[in-house]
Order: C-alpha cells, then structure tokens, then sequence
C-alpha cells in the first residue's frame, strides 16, 4: 500500500476537517464498504457517485449553512451554497484520488492538486501570451507527474462544473487558444499569440451534470475542444467518460 507524502497526508486532513465536507466523505465511505467489489474496485467505481453523493449530503450542507447564518457568518445562502458545491466537487475528486493513490490505483508519481503553486513550472504551462498580455485557463485541479529530479514530467489542467449553464463556453476557450499558438496558421500570426511550454499540458473538463445538460447539442459539442471529459455520474455517453475511467487515464497519459 502506497504511503501519502506529509502534504498528501496534510490534504487529506484538511479535507476531514471541513465540515461541510464531513458527511460527503461519510457517504463515499460507506459506499465503498458496502460495494460487493474488492476495495480496489470499489473505490474507482465511487468516482461515479459523486452526483448521488453530493445530492444526498445537500440536506446536512443546508443544515450547516443556517446555523452559520443564525450566528452571522453568512448573509446570502443560495451564494454560500452555490460556493459549497463547487468546492464540493472538487475535494470529492481529489479525496478519491488520494484513497486511489493509497491502493495503488494510482501510480505513486502521479499527484493532484488545487494550488497550482505547487506544480513546478505551472505558470510557463499555463500562460498563453496574446499580443503582450497573458491568458490563463479556467483550472480548478491539476494532476500531474514528476521525474526522478522532482521535475514536471506531465500534467492535466482539469476544469470543473457542477452546471454547465454559467460561463460553459470560458472552458474551451483557453484549449481552443492553445491550439492556435501550437499549429502554423494565420491566426497566431495576426494576433501575435506566442505559447512555448517544455511540457504541453492535457487539458480535461469534468461535471457533475446536475441539471442533465449535456443531451444539449451546443453543450455535446463544447466536450469536443477537451482532450479527455468526465461525467462524476453513473451513466454511460458516447461522447464523454465516466469519472471511474480517471485512474486508468492518468496512469496510461501521464
């Protein structure tokens, strides 16, 4: 079994002290202990849960927000909540990711994280430059590899939505740019974009789907800009993956 690094370790913590977090874990615990899969599986097959999980947590999630209300730590809950959920998503994604890493799901080289500080060389990977002034993707985690000199080897830009209602079209925005700086065309040439990295980044998306969007023909073509799409949900697409296929997809592209 795979030992955490101490700011794994320090990631996981955080995560099990963040009380609106508290019950989502409980309920991908269970789902794993109750599962008639080995560990193993699983806690790859939980990926796809995260839908479910979230919606059944939403009434202790609300619970918590009124009482910080009652004490006046927030004023406007639908913001506090819409906050909630985002943030959700993403420490879900990543605390599955670490329980993968721990069963050696993961290779040990593989990391995640949502502070891009901690990705060597992420502002050289991340920042397009158009006519002089820097464009950045929409990034909410960034899974990537080391080389034996803690160097970056390859990494994942993975942008998340829990709905693909708000600002669906900034998410493809920075991959379609990308691959105007990286191909010979006029474009790049009109608009002096300029975009050299040592090491080209995946760019993925991933969603929770909560309002059923993606049968939407204009949000089924948006998945097309991505190297790889994810769907925390369990149901089967022909046009995006299932989240339980990140493992697989990290270890065979990263």
């Amino acid at each position: 079994m795979y030992k955490l690094t101490s700011d794994e370790q320090k990631t996981l913590k955080s995560i099990l002290e963040t009380a609106y977090m508290q019950k989502t874990v409980e309920l991908i615990n269970e789902f794993v202990e109750n599962s008639e899969e080995s560990k193993n599986a699983a806690f790859m097959s939980v990926f796809d849960e995260i839908y479910t999980i979230l919606n059944s947590a939403k009434p202790f999630v609300d619970m918590y927000l009124m009482e910080r209300k009652a004490i006046g730590e927030i004023k406007d809950e639908r913001q506090a909540l819409k906050s909630i959920a985002g943030n959700s998503f993403s420490q879900s994604i990543i605390y599955i990711f670490l329980r993968n890493k721990e069963l050696g799901n993961i290779r040990k080289d593989i990391f995640i994280t949502s502070q891009k500080s901690k990705v060597p060389n992420f502002d050289e990977v991340s920042t397009i430059i158009v006519d002089g002034e820097t464009q950045k993707p929409d990034c909410d985690l960034v899974i990537y590899s080391l080389n034996e000199n803690n160097s970056l080897k390859k990494c994942m830009i993975l942008s998340l939505k829990t709905s693909l209602r708000e600002r669906a079209g900034q998410t493809y925005k920075w991959k379609l740019l990308m691959e105007i700086a990286t191909t010979p065309n006029s474009i790049k040439d009109k608009f002096n974009i300029t975009y050299a990295p040592e090491v080209m980044p995946i760019v993925g998306f991933a969603t929770v789907n909560f309002y059923n969007e993606i049968n939407n023909p204009q949000q089924r073509g948006m998945f097309k800009f991505f190297d790889q799409s994810f769907i925390a949900k369990n149901v089967d697409t022909s046009f995006i993956s299932r989240m339980s296929n990140l493992p697989k997809y990290v270890n065979e592209s990263l």
